[in-house]
């Protein structure tokens, strides 16, 4: 196999270009087979396979920079730089990521794991360069998808100013997660198209360098400046006209095609677009058929692609989605919001029942918040559906143009806390802290599948900004029996105790319950409070608990600073300088990736953990 002959970086260049295609298929073989059993992320990866040999070709790492926007489509980009061995325990504690590292490899440029940041990081790496007087090339490469993030459209008229080079590789496949929304998808579907325009401007040069003696200066100049041959012959061209050059569009699976117009990219002085266009899911039909299913998934059967563990019980996804779909019916001004993921936040059923009433505005949940804001203002109830982690981006927004305005908008806040193998920039335990922190806001974590669907109707028919924050998975179903009726800012008291209480956040309720039962084992009356609400605090629940309690432990799946815990804590030493506090939650670093049990292990979330924290607290 040729692939074996792959150990470290830049093995590729002992490599014949006509083994290249083999080479190619090698790789989606192994990638096939290893994500099978790991899970990961495939479709991506299976589409850029010939763009990252090409690019691996020319270049000489880690000496050569390249940024992975993202960075879940860089496994091809491992596997090159001798991790292919690492694969087995892809995703997991212990094992490789699946984005780049910097502490995995020096020929990882940059952690990723959020879209529409890689020019902004390449255009510094290129500047940085430049002032140490350097000699190397510096590569981003970005997807068509992470293109609709403003931060991208900010560095590239940035990087108009460049006079030295730098390389934007935009791979151009119609995909974010789900299929690509919006005027930016419109546009490069028409340069998609412009073979015409891509062969007479062959034609052109071809033509122009026959001139004899002045021929070739005249090429070289225009491409040297803005009025280049494109702009000369399509005039308004987007990437020219903010002063970059533009290359392309290119076959992303030849790799001899691309491997000719990296090495004119190389020869640009300033900074210069080259358009790949690849196929997501490439070389695997059951991806390449349902590229946003493949883009991450658990194990999988190769021959039918089908997941080998099915999920029995709803998740909090799913209640999400059903609850939504019968508010949707009974309040007409109730609209939703995505950021490119109608599938993965549960919306795609409501964008079909209600398609003038759901608005996929790409990665974008900047634009997606106050566009909210925009959308309360004129009268409708919206909610935006976006993943904890990814809302970080936009706290700026939510704090001045929602809660400034205390405008009716609801965030629905997926995949809160620990989620497992997509590690440190998925996990979604800063939102209690930065959210808490907002005037005029309210924020809720549900216990159970019923307290979800209770809270969602509790925000739509609350004025004012409001948050759910729910954890990924199967939506817990436990303590079904109690259904205290959601009232603004109070808890739930879940069983009357003395000395004690165990206040848990949401998706930490079913561990706490068996906190509780096995307290009570040891000699111990807990009372189990429920908190509902993160924010506003139920001080009038504290007043009553702290005259008969003297230790207070709370828990939740976010980091300790700035959450639940300390606010409870604040309150009481100010009201009650008595009663004491643990606060039991994430520590005060980035978690790794691993299965989210692994990560409560580590972390001392898991009830074996708290009961231990408790009893040592005590002595």
């Amino acid at each position: 196999m040729i692939l074996e002959k792959i150990k470290k970086p830049n093995d590729i260049h002992k490599i014949a270009l006509s083994d290249f295609p083999q080479l190619a298929e090698e790789i989606r073989g192994f990638l096939v087979e290893s994500v099978s059993r790991t899970g990961g992320h495939l479709a991506s990866n299976l589409g850029v396979v010939e763009l990252t040999l090409a690019l691996h070709n020319v270049l000489n790492l880690p000496h050569d920079k390249i940024i992975w926007d993202v960075g879940h489509q860089a496994y091809t980009h491992k596997i090159l730089t001798g991790r292919k061995e690492e694969f087995e325990r892809l995703r997991m504690e212990g094992g490789i990521s699946g984005f780049p590292k910097r502490k995995e490899s020096p020929c990882d440029s940059f952690d990723t794991g959020h879209s529409s940041n890689s020019i902004s990081a390449g255009l510094g790496y290129v500047r940085a360069r430049d002032l140490l007087g350097q000699k190397h090339y510096v590569v981003s490469v970005i997807g068509d998808g992470a293109l609709t993030g403003g931060m991208a459209y900010e560095a590239l008229n940035n990087a108009a100013d460049l006079k030295t080079n730098f390389i934007i590789i935009l791979n151009d496949n119609n995909m974010s997660i789900s299929k690509n929304v919006g005027g930016m998808s419109s546009y490069l579907s028409a340069l998609r198209t412009a073979e015409v325009y891509t062969g007479f401007k062959m034609n052109v040069t071809r033509n122009l360098k026959k001139i004899p003696k002045v021929g070739t200066a005249v090429v070289d100049t225009m491409r040297k400046t803005k009025s280049s041959i494109k702009q000369l012959f399509i005039p308004g061209m987007l990437f020219e006209n903010m002063g970059l050059t533009y290359l392309g569009p290119v076959d992303g699976h030849d790799m001899r095609q691309m491997m000719k117009l990296f090495n004119e990219a190389k020869r640009v002085e300033g900074a210069v677009v080259v358009h790949v266009l690849t196929e997501k899911g490439r070389g695997y039909e059951p991806a390449r058929s349902h590229p946003d299913r493949f883009h991450g998934t658990g194990p999988f059967d190769i021959k039918t692609g089908k997941a080998l563990k099915v999920q029995k019980a709803p998740s909090y996804t799913d209640v999400f989605a059903k609850t939504m779909l019968s508010l949707g019916e009974k309040e007409k001004r109730l609209v939703a919001i995505t950021a490119a993921m109608p599938e993965g936040t549960g919306l795609k059923k409501f964008g079909k029942a209600f398609p003038d009433r759901f608005y996929d505005v790409g990665i974008a949940e900047e634009h997606a918040v106050t566009f909210a804001a925009g959308l309360a203002l004129g009268g409708m109830i919206p909610v935006v559906a976006v993943y904890s982690s990814f809302l970080q981006r936009s706290v700026d927004q939510i704090l001045h143009d929602v809660c400034m305005q205390n405008l009716h908008v609801i965030f629905a806040l997926d995949r809160a806390g620990l989620v497992g193998a997509d590690g440190e920039t998925h996990h979604g335990c800063f939102d209690l802290s930065y959210l808490s922190m907002m005037p005029n806001m309210t924020v809720l974590a549900p216990k159970n599948a019923w307290e979800m669907e209770a809270m969602l109707a509790f925000a739509v028919g609350y004025p004012g900004p409001c948050a759910i924050r729910y954890p990924r998975g199967d939506a817990y179903q436990g303590l079904e029996e109690y259904r205290t009726p959601v009232e603004y800012g109070k808890s739930e008291i879940l069983r009357e105790g003395s000395e004690l209480a165990v206040i848990s956040v949401g998706g930490m309720t079913e561990t706490c319950k068996e906190v509780c039962e096995t307290l009570k084992k040891d000699g111990y009356n807990p009372t189990f409070v429920n908190a509902r609400f993160v924010k506003p605090l139920d001080t009038a629940l504290l007043d009553r608990l702290a005259r008969d309690h003297r230790l207070f432990v709370t828990v939740e799946e976010n980091v300790k600073n700035g959450g639940f815990g300390e606010h409870v804590a604040s309150y009481l030493e100010a009201c009650h300088p008595g009663v004491r506090t643990l606060s039991i939650a994430i520590w005060d670093r980035f978690i790794t990736h691993g299965t989210v049990q692994e990560l409560k292990a580590k972390i001392g979330l898991t009830a074996t953990d708290i009961v231990k924290a408790i009893e040592e607290y005590e002595d």
